[in-house]
């Protein structure tokens, strides 16, 4: 094989190259979409990757059909210097998952690391599996998750949406329960353009509660993994099965991320989505 992996913990597979200078495109898609059925995150590190965002598009669509945003393919995620949302702050993200907001819910998160922060910088991206989360929780807790449903709302750029979904819900494609959760900023994190959020279904001496044994279980080391950048690192990420978040990190340390969506086959329209504009 031209490649070795080892998984992580608790979950993701890092695969890294045997020989030196082997680009990550010579990698076999099949073994790799194995990985990801298995593992939820695939990291490829130390490949030569990408001459520039349309290379990596590129790449992308040997995954499947790309979701097309205003901006086009490719997010370029990059600290700003007024930053009108937190996608371009560096402060921490809470827990989500992505295309919530949208018409479609893409299946597969790609990210490629132009430029990793500084060592001791943070930036780490948060991922917590919901599946495992599930799994490990105990049962009185998954019946007070049951009956919960989260109402969301958010105006930002490129959307001004409003969406609902259960907390357990069941995967898109696959026959087992996951977790469809927006948590709410911490008191006293600054946090740029918040979206609205309201929790139906529990009562008001149990919302504490709820929020608390929730983000308890996401944040279990049992559930959690959180990624550490290196340059030239190109991440796959279930965007059905985990929620994913950023730690903040030091204002104008080199971070820079580039992230495509693309969409599950057949592309799994959004069930949630009450209003889009």
């Amino acid at each position: 094989m031209n490649f070795k992996a080892t998984h992580l913990k608790p979950f993701g597979v890092i695969v890294e190259p045997v020989v030196q200078g082997m680009n990550v495109k010579e990698l076999d898609l099949k073994s790799l979409h194995q990985f990801f059925l298995q593992e939820q995150i695939v990291v490829l590190r130390g490949f030569s990757t990408f001459r520039d965002s349309e290379d990596f598009a590129k790449y992308c669509e040997l995954w499947g059909e790309i979701s097309i945003w205003p901006f086009g393919k490719v997010l370029e995620l990059i600290e700003q210097d007024n930053p009108q949302d937190h996608i371009f702050d560096h402060r921490y993200v809470p827990m989500h998952w992505d295309g919530m907001y949208r018409p479609q819910v893409p299946e597969y998160q790609i990210f490629h690391c132009v430029k990793a922060p500084l060592p001791g910088h943070g930036g780490r991206t948060t991922f917590s599996n919901t599946v495992l989360a599930l799994k490990n929780a105990a049962p009185e807790l998954k019946e007070l998750w049951g009956k919960v449903t989260g109402i969301y709302q958010r105006k930002m750029e490129f959307y001004n949406s409003k969406t609902v979904s259960p907390i357990i819900t069941k995967h898109p494609r696959r026959d087992f329960s996951v977790i469809r959760y927006n948590e709410p900023p911490c008191e006293g994190k600054d946090f740029v353009n918040p979206p609205d959020l309201e929790f139906a279904g529990v009562p008001g001496e149990k919302v504490k509660e709820f929020h608390q044994g929730l983000q308890d279980a996401l944040y279990s080391p049992a559930n959690f993994y959180a990624h550490e950048w290196q340059d030239g690192d190109v991440v796959i990420t279930d965007n059905f099965s985990l929620l994913h978040g950023r730690e903040g990190f030091t204002s104008k340390s080199p971070r820079h991320l580039q992230r495509v969506q693309v969409q599950s086959s057949p592309p799994f329209n959004n069930p949630g989505l009450e209003s889009y504009k």
